[in-house]
């Protein structure tokens, strides 16, 4: 019983980089797929936004968070007025935090990978009477699946490790919003050692396992192209 509760956290974690990870891969495709192709004069922009996460400090970032999905916040009063629960100390509110938070680690891979796909392909296929939906589909997506690939690890990969945001937004709930790198940070506190490196081990080897599945799968693709 012991043993499964300890390892709570990590399932929560899982649960957590996976919703996220399918979410920022839904919404990323298409904003990487028009920042790829774009000409908007206000691009710069919208990249240095979608970058942002990467430099910003966690704390800021979760303090802005805090503020915007508290009960008093725009879109956390909005929030509670709709459902009638918090979006604070939530595991809906850790979805979201973690979606804003691993945003660029989704879109940048893919947009790299849309551009790397070129017009030529696509007109060809439009010259073939396929839509555009549809020479996204047959055409884009096959040739991006590295970008895909590489998107959903880091995306998924990222989300395992927070800390800063996750803490902020969600806080320390047991069962709810108390995920793997807040485990590990409250056994140290409390000078228990043995969880904390067995947690530790255990996202350790996770993440390791997951990179190296990326690299081995995109290493034989460029073997093979």
């Amino acid at each position: 019983m012991q043993a499964f509760a300890s390892l709570t956290p990590l399932i929560l974690t899982i649960k957590l980089a996976a919703l996220t990870t399918l979410i920022l891969l839904l919404m990323g495709t298409p904003i990487a797929w028009w920042l790829a192709n774009t000409r908007f004069k206000l691009r710069p922009v919208i990249e240095t936004l979608v970058a942002l996460p990467i430099v910003l400090p966690p704390t800021v970032m979760g303090f802005y968070l805090l503020i915007l999905l508290s009960p008093q916040g725009l879109i956390g009063g909005w929030w509670l007025e709709l459902t009638g629960t918090t979006l604070t100390f939530s595991f809906t509110g850790l979805v979201i935090a973690s979606v804003l938070y691993s945003f660029p680690f989704v879109v940048q891979p893919l947009q790299s990978a849309f551009e790397g796909v070129g017009k030529d392909y696509m007109e060809a296929a439009r010259t073939l009477g396929a839509s555009r939906l549809d020479a996204f589909f047959s055409v884009a997506v096959p040739l991006a699946r590295r970008g895909f690939l590489t998107a959903t690890v880091l995306g998924f990969a990222h989300t395992l490790g927070e800390f800063g945001v996750v803490l902020m937004v969600g806080g320390n709930i047991p069962g709810e919003t108390r995920v793997i790198s807040i485990a590990i940070y409250d056994h140290v506190e409390m000078l228990d050692y043995a969880n904390a490196h067995m947690l530790s081990a255990i996202l350790l080897s996770f993440a390791f396992v997951i990179m190296l599945t990326m690299y081995v799968v995109n290493y034989r693709d460029r073997v093979r192209a």
